[in-house]
């Protein structure tokens, strides 16, 4: 068997345990329907009661959602190809379900540059090529979803403890209380990206637009927004990212440099705002300001400033500045979920992009496509993607 064979053998494997993994995620997200199940007296164990049609189920989103995942992936595929620049078939990344953290079934997928890419236009072209292609699925798949609402009530059939209160159970399902309580139920609240606003105005038919906490249960809107979030993620313009290409490929390396600084410094103070505030009490005070001042500082050296003191004294500045921000607007807040990718830049992917081997200006095309994929990461992008509360259970 040469390596080829095994490498290709290594991928189809890799892309059925990946539709394996997220066909179970979609049943247990959209219908409830978990391969888990927790007793008692036997602890977390295998659901003796999941059932072919409930795997079946969950096919509603992984289906859309590795198809869109496939078109970006095959984006940068075929386009580096059309370079003549060898790359791989794309790899895809399972994740397996667990009783333990959330998992939508895949950590995505990615193909190989096998081959040096030594132009500033054939970096633009494979960047932006993956997230136009799979934007291009995702915004179908969202209109279908749209445009194919179940009725109103559906919500009774996943959560017939609703169905008491009618259509107003928002006022009564989602009080947040403290996590420490011992009747507490986690609960998700989906961020709205402009997508979703447009369509909820222009598409969706308004009686039967899903409440925010409910959007998972409706696996072409969940498959569409995991997408759109992913694709925001790549269309940061920082570093190698694929938003970085096209922002290198617009402005060159001067203004990449200074896009991608403002833009992250941005980033982190949005993800931070709110850690730290006045009146919280000395318990927590003693470990979240070390570690916001760490964080800061790790994402501050990251912009290879002249000198280590430099990263300490922006980072206590800028931490400075959300305490009084905070302070001066109590309701403020950040999204600290934006920490870890923070951090993720700052130490693996880096914020500046290397020069190309060959700069030439962009065509009149490219530069139309590339303002066009930059709306697209407006369009795509969610301040507070994913919120989470703890809330007491409504009983039937």
């Amino acid at each position: 068997m040469t390596k080829e064979t095994k490498r290709i053998l290594l991928q189809v494997g890799l892309f059925l345990a990946t539709f394996i993994t997220t066909t179970f995620a979609g049943a247990e997200w959209c219908f409830g329907k978990s391969v888990f199940a927790l007793s008692a007296s036997k602890g977390i164990g295998f659901n003796a009661a999941y059932s072919w049609a409930d795997f079946v189920s969950g096919m509603q989103f992984s289906v859309p959602f590795l198809l869109i995942l496939t078109v970006h992936e095959f984006g940068h595929y075929f386009v580096s190809m059309y370079h003549k620049i060898k790359a791989s078939l794309p790899y895809y990344i399972p994740f397996p379900p667990n009783p333990l953290i959330p998992s939508i079934g895949t950590f995505g997928a990615v193909i190989r540059i096998e081959e040096k890419v030594r132009s500033n236009r054939q970096h633009f072209d494979i960047g932006l090529a993956g997230p136009l292609a799979g934007f291009i699925v995702a915004i179908a798949v969202i209109i279908y979803g749209y445009a194919t609402l179940p009725p109103a009530d559906y919500i009774f059939t996943v959560h017939p403890e609703y169905k008491q209160y009618g259509f107003n159970y928002a006022e009564h399902a989602y009080n947040p209380i403290s996590e420490t309580d011992s009747l507490a139920a986690m609960d998700f609240n989906i961020g709205t990206p402009l997508v979703y606003t447009i369509c909820n105005q222009f598409i969706a038919d308004k009686n039967r637009i899903p409440n925010s906490h409910e959007l998972m249960h409706y696996p072409f809107l969940l498959a569409g927004f995991i997408a759109l979030f992913f694709t925001s993620l790549n269309l940061l313009p920082i570093g190698q990212l694929d938003g970085g290409h096209v922002t290198y490929g617009l402005f060159g390396g001067k203004g990449h440099r200074i896009i991608a600084s403002v833009f992250f410094v941005l980033f982190i103070f949005y993800a931070g705002l709110g850690v730290v505030k006045v009146g919280m009490p000395a318990s927590s005070l003693v470990w979240r300001i070390p570690m916001i001042t760490l964080f800061n500082y790790t994402c501050f050296a990251a912009l290879m400033l002249p000198a280590r003191r430099d990263s300490l004294m922006y980072a206590l500045l800028m931490l400075a500045v959300q305490i009084l921000l905070c302070w001066a607007f109590p309701k403020l807040e950040g999204y600290t979920g934006w920490l870890l990718f923070g951090f993720i830049i700052s130490r693996f992917i880096g914020i500046q992009h290397p020069p190309s081997e060959i700069e030439e200006p962009l065509d009149a095309k490219r530069i139309v496509l590339g303002w066009f994929t930059l709306l697209i990461f407006i369009l795509c992008f969610s301040l507070a993607p994913l919120d989470i509360y703890y809330i007491k259970p409504i009983t039937g």
